[in-house]
């Protein structure tokens, strides 16, 4: 068993709950709600532009050349996936929201700088590596089992494609180098960052569904 086969197995209950959670259900199917799309894209954009930060911020201290210049890569690739938001869904769909990051975003975001900012290279790796798995393994699932035609495809086919599959595969066999040479008490706190963003995810994808505000 990889150490990442060891991480999935941790946070698998985690992972059912958001693959059964309404929102995905309803974007399988095509019926989610679009005020629930639209806040979630407008959310979306704003987790990537810190999403981006903290990748760039975790690969100054990888510990080789080409661990930091994949880093930099995925960070590169976060920023223009958050362009494309704007240049497409936003103006496909009329997002002119302005209220900044709602509380799932605001505690998903910082929990990934903070992280990449005050923890080992390993453990940051870990905290960073749910937004490239779990995204992929929904946007697996939603392809193949969606409802056609489908209102939301274009969103199911880019989380769905195999340009994202190799970025993903890339972080994957970064983070089980890691592991492998990193202590046991490293590699429980690797195992503890990723479970705590994985449920970090969930807590996105709620807070989509929920279009969730600050109470004060």
């Amino acid at each position: 068993m990889t150490f990442t086969d060891h991480l999935w197995n941790e946070a698998l209950p985690i992972y059912n709950n958001i693959l059964e959670h309404p929102f995905n259900q309803e974007l399988k199917s095509g019926t989610l709600p679009l005020e629930k799309f639209k806040f979630y894209i407008y959310q979306d954009s704003l987790y990537l532009a810190d999403f981006a930060r903290a990748l760039a911020m975790a690969g100054t201290r990888a510990g080789t050349s080409q661990q930091l210049l994949e880093f930099l890569g995925f960070a590169q690739n976060a920023i223009i996936v958050e362009r494309v938001l704007h240049d497409s869904y936003f103006q496909e769909y009329a997002i002119e929201f302005k209220s900044g990051k709602a509380p799932g975003c605001f505690a998903y975001t910082n929990y990934l700088l903070t992280v990449s900012a005050y923890e080992s290279f390993e453990v940051a790796v870990a905290a960073l590596l749910p937004c490239f798995w779990i995204y992929k393994k929904i946007g697996d699932y939603i392809y193949a089992n969606q409802t056609s035609p489908n209102t939301y495809q274009n969103w199911i086919d880019a989380y769905a494609g195999e340009d994202f599959a190799v970025s993903v595969n890339k972080a994957l066999a970064i983070c089980n180098e890691l592991a492998e040479n990193a202590s046991e008490a490293t590699r429980k706190k690797m195992t503890e960052a990723y479970v705590t963003a994985s449920r970090l995810e969930y807590v996105f994808w709620d807070s989509a569904y929920q279009l969730e505000r600050w109470e004060i």
